[in-house]
């Protein structure tokens, strides 16, 4: 018994449920007050979890501690904000290119798995353990269905996993590989298009190459299908995801009490950038230097906001660290502003 380890995980205090029944937890640190994730376990793979702690991967909850006793494993993971995908389906909020996007994060993560020596195939994806984070941040949860790729051909004898999501093999059919993960996907594919208010066929293809019964037909990696990911919608379909996109912060989550504050914001900006008065300038000049600050103060509004993922710019902004991701915008914020000075400088040297 690793008394140092037990003692470390006791300063974890429970102050909420998430799962009683599959003893899920949130819990505060009782010296640094940060909150966690608190995890009992009766089926997993410790050296998974192990290999995950020592090596964190983008998109996958860090593992801050782990006690192995009594046949269980107990987990105290980063606590990770959000939205799930589940929770996106059943308030039906999403578009196209939200499903496109998400899809590409997760084949993104699984393709860091899939490249481990050896590579560890997840087997329970599905949109309850996806979590949208805040800044479009994809992070995939749960590995206790996790198992290593081997070349050596063992079925799966025990489901592990989700029915309907797992694959044929898992049901004891054949080995799990990287294709199982890929049935999943088109799995989830499949739900996630089923939720669009505005149905699209754009995805049927992957779906059916993704699902195939036999593995060795669907698509060969992740990074394979990440690549047939890059669709881009026509005719009028596309005017309404434009449309969509080009929603200003505030608006795009249709809540009233948002778009009134949304709206007195920008009135305010206008107001102010449209009428100030600038010590011996006046003319087409005065009116060249407030819409200078206007098109400033936009921009640092939409930085804040991810308006049309701009901050992707920057791999900066998306770190899950919240002082290295403000440190991101400010330098798109200051790049933007310098690159407006220039012209401005420009312009008014012609005027």
């Amino acid at each position: 018994m690793d008394f140092s380890k037990r003692l470390s995980i006791s300063y974890y205090k429970n102050i909420a449920t998430l799962n009683d029944e599959h003893q899920v937890y949130v819990v505060q640190h009782q010296e640094t007050k940060k909150v966690f994730i608190k995890k009992k376990l009766y089926i997993y793979n410790a050296n998974i979890y192990q290999q995950l702690q020592a090596t964190p991967i983008e998109g996958i909850p860090q593992i801050i501690e782990l006690y192995e006793e009594d046949s269980s494993l107990t987990v105290i993971e980063e606590y990770i904000s959000g939205e799930t995908l589940q929770e996106k389906i059943d308030t039906c909020s999403l578009v196209q290119s939200d499903i496109n996007y998400y899809i590409k994060e997760l084949c993104k993560i699984l393709s860091k798995l899939h490249n481990l020596n050896p590579p560890i195939i997840h087997r329970d994806i599905k949109p309850s353990n996806i979590i949208i984070a805040p800044h479009n941040r994809v992070v995939l949860l749960d590995f206790n269905a996790a198992k290593y790729f081997t070349d050596i051909k063992v079925p799966d004898t025990v489901l592990l996993g989700t029915k309907g999501y797992a694959a044929p093999e898992q049901y004891g059919f054949g080995s799990s590989t990287q294709q199982t993960d890929i049935y999943a996907i088109g799995v989830l594919l499949k739900e996630l298009t089923s939720s669009l208010k505005i149905q699209t066929h754009k995805f049927d293809n992957l779906i059916v190459k993704c699902m195939q019964i036999n593995p060795s037909d669907r698509f060969k990696s992740v990074s394979e299908l990440l690549k047939k990911l890059w669709i881009k919608p026509a005719g009028n379909f596309l005017q309404i995801e434009m449309w969509k996109l080009l929603i200003p912060p505030g608006f795009r989550t249709r809540s009233p009490w948002r778009m009134m504050l949304g709206t007195l914001g920008y009135l305010l900006i206008f107001f102010v950038c449209l009428t100030i008065e600038i010590p011996n300038v006046a003319g087409i000049v005065l009116w060249v230097e407030r819409i200078f600050c206007l098109l400033m103060l936009l921009f640092i509004v939409f930085t804040s906001t991810n308006y049309l993922n701009v901050q992707n710019i920057i791999p900066l902004c998306k770190h899950k660290n919240r002082i290295v991701h403000y440190f991101g915008i400010i330098i798109l914020d200051i790049m933007f502003i310098f690159m407006l000075t220039i012209i401005l400088i420009i312009i008014e040297s012609f005027l």
